[in-house]
């Protein structure tokens, strides 16, 4: 009997085994087709289950057709916009790029946009909040992590005050992102209370889709005519969290505010999330025009798991081997992919000056070493790495490439945000602006502690294990 046990527990482990080889690396890229055979070889009945519950990346059919919907309406109006202006002084490479873009997310670009730049975490909500008290008609949040707190809490008020003259106010934020702030229920009650109209996006559905697709997106949209985006969270700089205030620890942000066309391509991504979430097309709001405000060309990127493109993976990859002098990238979980991480180390092995900024403490263990495993090879190609320092967490997403282009959002450069969840990225060209982020730049560099190849080699075998174990679960997609 034990022995008939014995051979029916082995070939149920084998058929295990030879079912995987055949079915995980199907549509996956090599390394997360790998890290996914090396846990079901090693543990197959965990590995398994593990798989069947976030192996997927696929939202669903319905959300499929909606984004499908959304792109070839933008596709229909936008036909006869070219993608970039015949007289556009830039170089070459941006009009690819732009092409390349619109090609994944229906977004052309659009010339007489202004772009103002807040890098100091209280003044981008007052700025925000500002806006809400001069609205008339409609206001559209959407965040991935908000509450309503001591700092937040003059935001909200002005969203009750606009609900109370008749404006209307819709907020979006993600379920998950949302509910672990302490205080959740709470803020849903007061939200409640003040009439805005909210909805939790992607709700925790366990047997309908993977729990870990969420959206990651950050937009203010109010009137259609001004606009917010990037990567600061509509929350206190400590995250409501009582370890992170012992600590000292805040996050440091950069948030774009923008006026002109840009504005709508926002709103787009606004209304096609509310649409997913609630069945409700805002076509009147799709309608306003921003009027032109000032001179830079703006592309807004969508991304996602609506999109089996990975756009900003694409787009970002295609613009650093685009990069001739200089490129800079901030990134607060730093995780690429094989393509990405060969585009960066080409470019500072062909002469472009290339560096990083990234935290010198990280706040998630394990996207923390995943991303120290990386360190050495960009190293010993001539990326500089220079680390913000603790206890503040650089939770910037951005990145400039000579004097010409440059990108913020909410997109990190790590295999999350390309292919699990939901981002936006704005590409802004133009020498003008470019500076203003070199700006930014120059202040990260002056805080931060360059790391150098000698110091990194010294460090304990013990932390190379744990970042190279690290390492193979951030491919497990």
């Amino acid at each position: 009997m034990a022995t008939w046990i014995a051979v029916s527990l082995y070939l149920i482990d084998l058929a295990l085994k030879i079912v995987a080889l055949g079915v995980v690396p199907k549509n996956r890229r090599p390394s997360s087709g790998m890290a996914w055979l090396l846990l079901i070889l090693v543990l197959p009945l965990f590995g398994w289950v593990i798989f069947l519950v976030l192996g997927r990346t696929k939202l669903g059919r319905r959300r499929n057709e909606q984004q499908a919907e959304v792109n070839a309406r933008v596709a229909e109006r936008t036909a006869h916009v070219p993608t970039l202006e015949s007289d556009f002084p830039g170089p070459a490479y941006v009009r690819s790029v732009a092409t390349l873009s619109r090609n994944l997310g229906a977004q052309p670009v659009t010339p007489g946009n202004r772009v103002d730049l807040f890098s100091v975490y209280t003044e981008s909500i007052a700025a925000m909040t500002a806006e809400i008290d001069k609205a008339s008609t409609w206001v559209h949040v959407e965040f991935y992590i908000t509450a309503w707190d001591d700092v937040t809490g003059p935001f909200y008020e002005a969203l009750a005050r606009a609900v109370d003259r008749g404006v209307k106010v819709r907020l979006l934020f993600d379920h998950l992102g949302s509910k672990g702030i302490p205080g959740y229920k709470e803020f849903t009650a007061r939200l409640d209370a003040s009439g805005i109209e909210w909805h939790p996006m992607l709700p925790i559905a366990p047997f309908k889709r993977r729990p870990d697709l969420r959206n990651h997106r950050k937009i203010l949209v109010i009137d259609g005519m001004v606009a917010f985006a990037g990567s600061q969270n509509l929350i206190e700089p400590g995250y409501n969290k009582p370890a992170n205030h012992k600590l000292g620890r805040e996050w440091k942000e950069l948030v774009a505010r923008v006026e002109g066309p840009a504005v709508s391509a926002l709103n787009l991504l606004f209304c096609t999330d509310w649409y997913s979430e609630t069945e409700v097309k805002l076509t009147d709001e799709l309608g306003t025009v921003p009027t032109p405000a000032g001179e830079i060309e703006a592309q807004v990127i969508p991304s996602g798991p609506g999109f089996s493109t990975e756009n900003n993976l694409r787009v970002f990859t295609l613009l650093l081997y685009s990069a001739q002098r200089r490129l800079s990238i901030t990134s607060p979980y730093f995780v690429p992919d094989e393509s990405l991480l060969y585009a960066i180390t080409t470019a500072a092995q062909r002469g472009v000056e290339v560096e990083l900024f990234v935290s010198e403490a990280g706040d998630q263990f394990m996207v923390y070493h995943a991303q120290c495993s990386y360190y050495q090879a960009l190293l010993e190609a001539g990326v500089r790495i220079y680390l913000y320092p603790g206890p503040f967490v650089l939770h910037s997403k951005h990145f400039s490439i000579d004097d010409d282009v440059a990108v913020i959002g909410s997109s990190n450069m790590d295999m999350r945000s390309f292919a699990l969840n939901y981002e936006v990225s704005l590409m802004l060209s133009g020498d003008e602006i470019v500076s203003r982020f070199r700006e930014v730049e120059d202040d990260y560099r002056a805080l931060s502690r360059e790391l150098t190849l000698a110091e990194w080699r010294q460090r304990p075998a013990r932390k190379r294990y744990v970042d190279n174990a690290m390492r193979l679960t951030a491919a497990l997609q």
